[in-house]
């Protein structure tokens, strides 16, 4: 069975372009892909990994409220108490961030310019099929 992935668009952030081009690339890579929508919350992000049964989370902002936003989504999974859950995140996020977002939990962070077809890699390298 397919990887399932959620692409999700916390905060407030209205640019969903590149997580859309992500969903994607992932489904033309054989994962099963479902897009969140614009504005969730971290509550809802979890409720709907929960809901879908995914297997990963791909977090994406562009806003600049990845150094709140990301945690908060890794603290709800922990209240929840999901651990199997993959969580990867990207968007316009400042190198010095990278390293504390995933001692909150990430897995990775994409950076702009990462090329597609390393994350898609990725994905299949580190989020074991069903």
């Amino acid at each position: 069975m397919p990887r399932r992935i959620l692409i999700a668009k916390p905060g407030l952030d209205g640019h969903d372009r590149g997580a859309k081009v992500v969903a994607r690339a992932l489904r033309d890579a054989g994962c099963e892909v479902i897009y969140s929508g614009l504005h969730r919350t971290p509550q809802q992000i979890v409720a709907m990994a929960l809901e879908e049964d995914v297997d990963a989370i791909g977090l994406s902002t562009l806003s600049g409220a990845h150094s709140t936003l990301f945690p908060m989504v890794m603290d709800e999974l922990r209240r929840a108490g999901v651990d199997d859950v993959i969580v990867f995140g990207g968007g316009i996020i400042p190198p010095a961030d990278v390293m504390t977002l995933m001692e909150s939990g990430l897995a990775r962070i994409f950076t702009p310019g990462s090329p597609l077809n390393e994350m898609v890699e990725w994905v299949k390298a580190t989020v074991p099929e069903r």
